[in-house]
């Protein structure tokens, strides 16, 4: 009778399956592309490694970026929350990190996780301590202690911006077969730079290949669990730096082995098309889920796979500040279907000259035929003043190229997206509505930000509507930042509104807030008489040297001198004198003062 119980006992025990071990997480992400890839429905493309994944797991539809530049965008990836929260979404900021926070592969390590990263980290926040065991070029999970579970992170920079311009350069895909979008002229600059980039593609998917094999004659392929990710749109220009789809969507593949199929959504399938709503927000709290953690509850993002994954999301929100040198002030948000993008500051054009894109042949002839007249009404909105909304039909208008954001008929889905983005900046304490130099001082005096008080200055300053009488009050107010929105409010209503207002303005260029005195300054020397105009543009002179200014000020006072144009001419010989470049900045944004300058001084000679 005993040997029978033992019997039963240990048929019993044979029957149930174990428990399955932790899952390797491997995350393969690639540089400024977004879903141009076979797999996705492009027939230009040749990418079989990831075709080849798409087939094994599942493709996401609508997964976004939640900036459409790398730093900004890997801010939100390693925290697990928006880099505005924040205030790290100007491009190549270095801020402190904040008290408390972890990069969410500290988790993993303390969970017993080998962390490798290879190799780019490209924060905009210093690291919180150590937060990979390895993060180098020689970083590999094979470093790893035996049988210890890793998260492995490998980047693959083939398809960067820069390899799009590289010359000289054989192609390989037929430059004449390319889509060439609605807003780029059909030039033979932007048909090579379209057709280098899908060689490029190709190059990186033969690098993801060989990664996929090292994991196959690991013997680890169904332990893994793999992500393949771009980190925002292509590196052409009206992708790269575009608040809207084609900068921010990227391509997403997961698989999930069978091993570890408790981990799957309902909707998983071997080559399926996931429609759900992802963001870069969510994927920490993703991992951490995937490897049996709880997301901590100040972590931004929802897990959506895993144990710990949450409802969908509803919308998806995107983000741009300065951008390199220039400033800049964009916020986006989309259901799936309609996108609606939200311009704080519509005197700019979203074609900004920022020098590295202009390195691109695209960009430079684009904007060569649009300063000569050549180009139509499509291919020109990128150079000019935007319109502060902005809506487009993704799924009738994937090149967003048909605003609807006058048309009456979409007013309804209009307001409602931009209620609910004005409900997510202030539920997420977006930073971005004060200048960057007054958001560091406070941020590193400890001063509170009133992010909905500044908000809706920010709302009020660019609507038209609003009386003239009310922006004056914003000037008076007792926070720089609304009395900063005041001034703009008035730039944006042009010469007779400023006019009206020259008492205010030349009081505020005496205002304790530099950032205030340099708005001001610019709009004197734009509307004022001649001797208010002389001591506008000293100010701005005397600001935008960066060696007795703060850096973020000098760089604000470069960007209105640059735009002022012909104004500077009885200045230029003081602005050349000034010093190229300032000692004990960080590498990441050394070189943004002289850009200005060699782009302003070029202008003038031309």
């Amino acid at each position: 009778m005993l040997v029978l119980i033992f019997t039963l006992l240990l048929g019993a025990c044979g029957t149930s399956d174990p428990p399955p071990s932790r899952p390797n997480i491997l995350w393969l992400s690639s540089e400024d592309n977004g879903p141009e890839l076979g797999c996705y429905g492009d027939s230009y493309a040749t990418t079989p490694s990831i075709d080849g994944l798409a087939a094994r797991g599942i493709r996401y539809h609508r997964a976004w970026s939640t900036a459409p530049v790398c730093a900004s965008a890997r801010t939100t990836l390693i925290t697990g929350s928006y880099a505005t929260t924040f205030g790290a979404h100007h491009h190549r900021s270095r801020l402190a990190a904040p008290a408390g926070l972890k990069f969410f592969p500290q988790y993993l390590r303390e969970a017993g996780y080998y962390c490798s990263n290879n190799s780019k980290e490209d924060y905009n926040i210093a690291k919180p301590g150590q937060v990979w065991d390895e993060s180098s070029n020689k970083a590999h999970w094979r470093k790893r202690a035996p049988d210890q579970p890793f998260f492995a992170v490998f980047n693959v920079a083939s398809s960067h911006e820069s390899r799009i311009r590289k010359r000289p350069h054989s192609l390989v895909h037929d430059p004449m077969l390319a889509t060439i979008p609605p807003y780029h002229p059909d030039l033979p600059e932007v048909r090579h730079d379209w057709a280098q980039y899908y060689d490029q593609l190709t190059v990186m998917d033969t690098r993801i290949g060989v990664l996929l094999k090292q994991l196959e004659e690991d013997g680890l392929a169904e332990d893994t669990i793999i992500f393949y990710f771009g980190d925002h749109g292509s590196g052409m220009p009206r992708h790269k730096r575009w608040t809207g789809d084609t900068g921010l969507r990227v391509p997403l593949i997961v698989v999930i082995p069978d091993k570890f199929k408790h981990l799957r959504p309902s909707t998983y399938a071997a080559g399926g098309l996931e429609q759900r709503l992802v963001s870069f927000v969510d994927f920490g709290a993703t991992v951490l889920s995937l490897a049996g953690l709880k997301p901590p509850v100040a972590m931004q993002g929802r897990a959506f796979l895993g144990e710990e994954a949450q409802v969908p999301r509803t919308h998806l929100y995107g983000f741009r500040g300065r951008m390199d040198e220039r400033t800049d002030m964009v916020r986006s948000i989309t259901d799936g279907r309609y996108l609606y993008m939200r311009s704080y500051l519509p005197d700019l054009p979203h074609g900004q000259h920022v020098g590295y894109q202009f390195e691109t042949p695209t960009t430079a002839v684009w904007k060569a035929a649009f300063d000569a007249g050549e180009l139509n009404p499509t291919q020109s909105r990128f150079w000019q003043p935007r319109a502060r909304e902005e809506l487009y039909d993704l799924e009738q208008d994937p090149f967003e190229v048909h605003d609807l954001a006058s048309s009456p008929e979409h007013h309804g889905i209009r307001d409602r997206l931009a209620a609910a983005l004005h409900h997510h900046l202030i539920a997420t304490g977006d930073l971005g509505f004060l200048p960057e130099a007054d958001m560091l001082e406070r941020l590193e005096s400890g001063l509170e930000i009133p992010v909905e008080a500044l908000l809706r200055a920010a709302e009020r300053a660019s609507d038209p509507s609003l009386p003239e009488e009310e922006l004056v009050a914003m000037i008076e107010h007792a926070d720089a930042g609304v009395r900063w929105w005041g001034v703009q409010g008035l730039g944006f209503r042009g010469a007779a509104a400023c006019r009206r207002q020259l008492v205010e303005l030349r009081r505020a260029l005496a205002d304790d807030s530099l950032a205030v005195r340099v708005a001001a300054a610019d709009l004197l020397v734009r509307y004022a008489s001649s001797d208010l105009r002389a001591a506008a543009l000293d100010l701005l002179c005397r600001l935008a040297d960066g060696s007795r200014h703060p850096y973020f000020i000098s760089l604000e006072a470069w960007n209105r001198l640059d735009l002022l144009g012909s104004r500077v001419a009885p200045q230029r010989a003081r602005l050349a004198a000034l010093p190229a470049e300032i000692e004990g900045l960080p590498r990441a944004f050394a070189s943004y003062l002289p850009r200005l300058r060699t782009h302003m001084l070029a202008a003038e000679n031309d």
